[in-house]
C-alpha cells in the first residue's frame, strides 16, 4: 500500500464526516503465543500500518479534517524479548500520516476535543448481549460516561462505499491470492487418494500457501469428503477418505489481508460415478449461468431468486422434490457474497453491483442420503463491460478433473 493511496482513502472517509463528528479505528490487539498476528481490516485499510493495539483518529472542526495515529512506546528493556517497536517516523513514513504520537498521549489529545464532538464512529461495536466487551465497547462506555450526549455509530455504514469498490492495486492482491489458492487446489488433485485423512488435503494447500510467502489463510478450510460435504460450515477435517467419495474443497489464500474464497469438487478416484456425475454437471451448468449474468446494475436479489428457479429444476430432474417449495431440503444458501479484506466482505445482501465489486457465485447440491454434496465457486470481478472471472484457470470441467 503507497502513502498516496491510503491518503485517498482517508480523504474520501473524512468527506463523510459532519462538522464535530469524530472518528477511532482501533488496530488488531497483540496476540496471545503461539498466534499469528492479524491487524484488523478498516486500520489496515486506512494505515497500512501492521503493528498491534494502534489507533487512528478522525475528526472534522469546521472545513478543517484531522489525522492522528497513536502507536506503543518502545520499551529498550522488552527489545531483547519482542524485538523493536514501529518508530514514529516509520509510521509517518508508511502511513503517510504528519502526527503520529505514543499511545500514553491518547486521552490527553482527544479529551479536549470530545468536549465539542457530537458523534463519534467506531469499527468492531455491533456485538451480542451474551459476549464480554471488547476493548472499542469498552472505550464507548468509558466516553458515554463522561459526554453523555455523544451518539455512536457502527464505522462499516461510511466505509462500506469504498472498500467494496476494489482499486487495481487490491484487485492484485486478490488475483495473487487466488491463483497461489489454484495451486495448493491443484496439488490436491494430482496427490489425492483414496485413504487418505481429510487434513492430508488440507496439508498439501497449508505447504503451497506458505512456500509461496503467504501468512494466512482467509478463512478455516472445509476439506469435506462424501457425506461431510453435505454439512456446509464443516470444518473438522479428520476423516478418511472413501475410495469413491466426492471431495469437496472451500478454501482461500489471503495476501496482504485480501482473501481468496474458491469451492471445488472432484472425485477422489478420478472418476465420477454416474450419479455424481448428473450432480455435478447440474450445479456446474447453473454457475456457468450465473456467472454470465454479472453486470452492473443486477442485484442479489435477483441473482438469487433465478439460482432458486434454476436449482429447483435441477433437482426436479435429480428425482430428489416434486414440489418447488421442496428446494430448500438440497439448497439452503445464497448465490454469493462480497469479497475483499474479509472473505464475506463488507456489502450488503441486496447490494447493485458496481464496476469493481469483486463477489462469488457459488451455487451447491446437498444429498446428505447419498453422501454427495457439490459446491462450485469462483470469484467474479464486476467490470464495466459485465465481469472477468479471476479463477477461472483453477479446473472445474469434468474431463480436466477426470484427466
Amino acid at each position: 500500500m503507497n502513502t498516496q493511496m491510503l491518503k485517498k482513502r482517508r480523504e474520501k472517509l473524512a468527506k463523510q464526516l459532519k462538522k464535530d463528528e469524530m472518528l477511532f479505528v482501533f488496530a488488531a490487539s497483540e496476540p496471545s503465543y503461539p498466534h499469528y498476528f492479524l491487524q484488523n481490516n478498516n486500520f489496515l485499510y486506512l494505515t497500512g500500518l501492521q503493528i498491534p493495539n494502534a489507533v487512528l483518529v478522525l475528526g472534522k472542526s469546521k472545513d478543517k479534517h484531522l489525522y492522528k495515529i497513536f502507536i506503543e512506546r518502545g520499551i529498550p528493556e522488552r527489545e531483547v524479548w519482542e524485538g523493536k517497536k514501529m518508530s514514529l517516523a516509520e509510521a509517518k513514513q508508511k502511513s503517510g500520516i504528519e502526527k503520529v504520537l505514543y499511545l500514553d498521549e491518547f486521552e490527553r489529545n482527544v479529551d479536549l476535543r470530545l468536549n465539542f464532538t457530537k458523534k463519534c464512529y467506531l469499527n468492531n461495536i455491533q456485538t451480542s448481549l451474551n459476549s464480554p466487551l471488547n476493548k472499542e465497547q469498552s472505550f464507548v462506555r468509558q466516553i458515554r460516561d463522561r459526554f453523555p450526549k455523544i451518539l455512536f455509530d457502527d464505522l462499516s455504514e461510511i466505509i462500506l462505499p469504498l472498500r467494496t469498490i476494489k482499486e487495481k492495486w487490491e484487485i492484485k492482491q486478490i488475483q495473487k491470492a487466488i491463483d497461489i489458492t489454484g495451486k495448493g487446489i491443484k496439488q490436491i488433485y494430482k496427490k489425492a487418494k483414496a485413504g487418505m485423512m481429510e487434513f492430508e488435503l488440507e496439508a498439501m494447500l497449508n505447504y503451497e500457501v506458505t512456500k509461496a510467502g503467504l501468512k494466512h489463510l482467509g478463512f478455516k478450510s472445509i476439506i469435506a469428503a462424501g457425506k461431510n460435504a453435505a454439512t456446509l460450515h464443516y470444518e473438522s477435517n479428520n476423516s478418511k477418505i472413501g475410495k469413491d467419495d466426492l471431495v469437496l474443497l472451500d478454501v482461500g489464500a489471503s495476501c496482504n489481508n485480501y482473501s481468496a474464497d474458491i469451492s471445488r469438487t472432484f472425485p477422489v478416484s478420478g472418476k465420477f460415478t454416474v450419479r455424481q456425475k448428473a450432480v455435478y454437471e447440474e450445479v456446474l451448468n447453473i454457475q456457468k449461468e450465473m456467472i454470465k449474468m454479472i453486470k452492473p446494475g443486477i442485484g442479489f436479489p435477483e441473482l438469487n431468486k433465478k439460482t432458486v428457479e434454476l436449482i429447483t429444476e435441477s433437482l426436479k430432474r435429480l428425482n430428489l422434490i416434486k414440489e418447488d417449495k421442496e428446494y430448500k431440503k438440497y439448497y439452503m444458501h445464497s448465490i454469493g457474497h462480497h469479497l475483499g479484506m474479509d472473505t464475506h466482505d463488507i456489502g450488503k445482501r441486496d447490494s447493485v453491483l458496481e464496476v469493481g465489486n469483486v463477489i462469488t457465485i457459488e451455487p451447491g447440491i446437498y444429498i446428505p442420503e447419498e453422501g454427495i454434496g457439490v459446491r462450485i465457486e469462483d470469484d467474479i470481478l464486476v467490470t464495466k463491460d459485465g465481469y472477468k472471472n479471476l479463477s477461472e484457470s483453477i479446473p472445474k470441467e469434468i474431463e480436466e478433473l477426470e484427466r
